[in-house]
């Protein structure tokens, strides 16, 4: 099926003679009426002129999408503008889904959270709702995003650090009980091992006395976006994109009040990428989920009426609202496509974050600032639900206090502005419905780049998405890094002595032993018998092609076979994916051409590179299952735009692999890069294995998401330097020369 003709009902510029011969002039009014003022555009621009002594076009700023903001916008600018005229409720669906909006109801506020143990979830996620959260949505570790049990000798450093530890149906049991299911929404962020999740949480829901029928919420179940940014993936994209339509396909049938997926851009742009490119890949993997599911047999009016999307909101305060009023927009487009019968099926409906981003390490408490704009953003575009992050969580998991400010500035948006008495109040807005058109026709061409390689499943086969979104995110660091993006308290109005924060500490070590009891008590009583049999099934429906992955996997669920066992099954017959790691080159320096500070810079390299025969070589490591790779990746991409030789280690690596590994391409230092809490296991376990290797001359430095209270104890634990969030990458660069220096003239 090709798509309809671009028309006006739709976006975009409205043919010759569908608005009237000619636009009005800038003074008179579309509907004829006298103008107010007699004053033009001209006389504004010679007006603008003699206040600004230069031309009003200096004004012009052009955003990373590639969109030319002017400092003023006119009725001029809307006269050849389809869709200005509909209304909410109805098609395109440019002034939200719901007829009423927040007039009705207002958007559902549901906090993302997990905490190490089904126990402590359970406890927030009760207090939450008692406050006022109308929903519960888990965050999960990594552990249990990867499909390894809490046991596995892999995830030492990983359980329960970044989300809640989930090894079978007896965890999901705890971290719901005394939470209604056939009441509470619950959403899951989930990708990897969505089936053995989704199937545990089927079994504790009918153990709790709830049928499956009866549950609500959602399950993200969006893999694609995995391959290109986020890299909780376990199998290869064809068996990944198999379970993404058996689980369509099974909630079809099933669960008629549960969303099969939530097709996510919140990660890409997190991982760096620019708004049109979130939503155009976002868009564009919905497009290849429900090909999926079309393949399945299925009716589209059966499913697509559940899917549900999830963007991210950052500091660009009205392309942001403009962002989700362009995806519905395109999305209409896309979904006529399937000739749908019902109205509903063209609908995109929406979750959106707060910005992780945006978050500074640097003066914290501005974050809270930032996240009250993000999420006032995110209301006016028309989000459905709204997650708002805590001030604290570029640094740990949230306290109890952050997360209450968290919730509390939604709970202050709906009851003291007054956003929720009107709907759509941006509508008609000169600037704003004109960068919601622009949006849309640049997503609208890279969608179409998308689909002229076969689609997305062969796009991220070819890497385009992910290559895009790394050079933007490379960019934008450079961008800040020169101070032509100014983050507050960060590269600019920095604070010269800062006091560090209370933050929520978690003892790894203790949660990991409480589960391995628990999963071994499972393990004993549970019937051996039932659990072979039941994973046997599911590893021949893998094989076969036959049946449905999720039914037989809710089987093996109800026999207490664990989230590991569950993941293993499947990975008899799909296999583990494993990515090449890639660095693009030339964006970083590119920025910094004819800069006096990198020119000297090179000549320390120089000097360092005579002194040591070779260029100073440096690992670029991720350790444990870690998959958030951007900071990483601009890493490495700037350092090798600087002169270094740079290695790009594989993801998911144990500390005695990356000490192999750095033996193996006789590195100078090891920068890990780290994001997920993992760093007090995995950094002193990687200077142990470097030195019970001969290594120990090699420097080991890190950076990412570290609390400064842990940076001491890195340093008494072999590390050399620690690199907080915010860090300039030429002061990284410079720091790792001076450690350089420093161990040759101690030899």
């Amino acid at each position: 099926m090709t798509a309809p003709p671009l028309s006006p009902p739709l976006w975009g510029r409205c043919p010759a003679g569908q608005r009237g011969v000619s636009s009005p002039p800038t003074n008179m009014r579309m509907d004829g009426v006298a103008p107010m003022t007699d004053k033009t555009l001209k006389d504004w621009d010679a007006l603008a002129e003699k206040e600004l002594k230069a031309s009003p076009e200096s004004l012009t700023w052009h955003t990373p999408e590639g969109i030319e903001v002017k400092p003023l916008y006119t009725r001029d600018d809307l006269s050849d503008i389809g869709s200005l005229d509909s209304l909410p409720g109805f098609e395109p669906f440019l002034r939200g889904p719901r007829a009423t909006m927040y007039t009705g109801r207002p958007w559902t506020i549901r906090q993302y959270a997990g905490f190490s143990t089904a126990e402590a979830s359970n406890a927030f996620y009760r207090k939450a709702l008692a406050a006022g959260q109308q929903g519960v949505s888990v965050a999960f570790d990594l552990a249990t995003h990867r499909g390894y049990d809490s046991d596995h000798p892999r995830v030492e450093g990983d359980v329960g650090k970044a989300g809640v530890a989930i090894d079978s149906v007896e965890d999901m049991k705890i971290l719901f009980d005394g939470i209604p299911l056939e009441k509470i929404s619950v959403s899951m962020t989930m990708n990897g091992a969505v089936i053995p999740i989704l199937a545990s949480f089927i079994v504790a829901g009918e153990e709790q006395g709830v049928s499956r029928e009866k549950l609500s919420g959602t399950i993200q179940n969006d893999i694609l976006k995995e391959f290109m940014v986020r890299n909780t993936y376990i199998y290869p994209p064809e068996p990944s994109m198999r379970i993404v339509a058996d689980i369509i396909e099974y909630t079809a049938k099933e669960m008629p009040k549960f969303n099969s997926i939530s097709i996510s851009g919140y990660h890409m742009q997190e991982a760096g990428a620019t708004l049109v490119q979130e939503l155009a890949f976002t868009l564009a993997d919905g497009r290849e989920y429900v090909r999926a599911a079309l393949a399945k047999g299925l009716n589209v009016d059966d499913f697509a009426g559940r899917l549900s999307f999830f963007f991210a909101i950052g500091m660009n305060f009205f392309m942001e609202a403009a962002k989700l009023r362009s995806a519905r927009l395109l999305w209409t487009r896309i979904m006529k496509e399937f000739e749908p019968k019902k109205a509903s099926s063209l609908m995109l409906r929406t979750h959106c974050q707060t910005s992780g981003v945006s978050l500074a390490e640097q003066d914290p408490y501005n974050n809270i600032i930032r996240t009250a704009f993000e999420a006032m953003s995110a209301v006016l575009g028309g989000t459905q639900s709204l997650h708002t992050n805590s001030f604290d969580e570029a640094i740990a998991l949230p306290t109890e206090f952050s997360a209450r400010i968290a919730r509390n500035t939604q709970l202050i948006l709906q009851h003291e502005t007054g956003v929720t008495k009107v709907v759509d109040p941006l509508a008609g807005s000169y600037y704003v419905e004109s960068l919601t058109n622009e949006l849309a026709e640049k997503a609208w061409a890279l969608i179409e780049e998308v689909e002229a390689l076969g689609g997305m499943t062969k796009a991220v086969n070819a890497g385009l998405p992910k290559r895009q979104i790394e050079e933007a995110a490379t960019r934008r660091q450079a961008a800040v890094d020169r101070g032509e993006e100014v983050i507050v308290g960060v590269n600019k109005y920095r604070l010269e002595n800062e006091e560090p924060i209370d933050i929520l500490q978690i003892d790894n070590s203790a949660v990991r032993a409480a589960q391995v009891k628990r999963i071994e008590e499972t393990r004993r009583r549970r019937d051996s018998r039932k659990v072979k049999e039941t994973l046997d099934a599911l590893a021949e429906v893998a094989r076969s092609g036959r049946g449905n992955l999720l039914g037989a996997a809710v089987e093996a669920a109800r026999a207490r076979a664990t989230v590991g066992e569950i993941s293993d099954a499947m990975r008899q017959a799909f296999g583990d994916h494993a990515a090449v790691p890639e660095v693009v080159t030339d964006i970083y320096g590119k920025a910094y051409e004819g800069d006096p500070e990198l020119g000297v810079l090179a000549g320390r390299l120089e000097d360092a590179t005579k002194r040591l025969g070779h260029k100073p070589k440096i690992m670029v490591a991720k350790l444990g299952q870690d998959g958030h790779d951007r900071g990483a990746k601009v890493i490495a991409s700037a350092f090798g735009d600087i002169g270094f030789d740079v290695v790009a280690g594989p993801l998911f690596q144990t500390p005695d692999e990356a000490a192999e590994l750095a033996l193996a391409e006789e590195v100078t230092v090891v920068g890990v890069s780290s994001l997920a809490a993992g760093h007090k296991t995995l950094m002193p376990q990687l200077a142990e294995a470097l030195k019970k290797r001969g290594g120990e001359d090699i420097i080991v430095v890190c950076g990412g998401v570290i609390p400064r209270q842990d940076y001491q104890y890195l340093m008494d634990n072999g590390v050399s330097a620690v690199f907080g969030p915010g860090t300039h990458v030429l002061d990284a660069a410079r720091a790792v020369l001076d450690l350089i220096e420093g161990k040759r003239r101690n030899v």
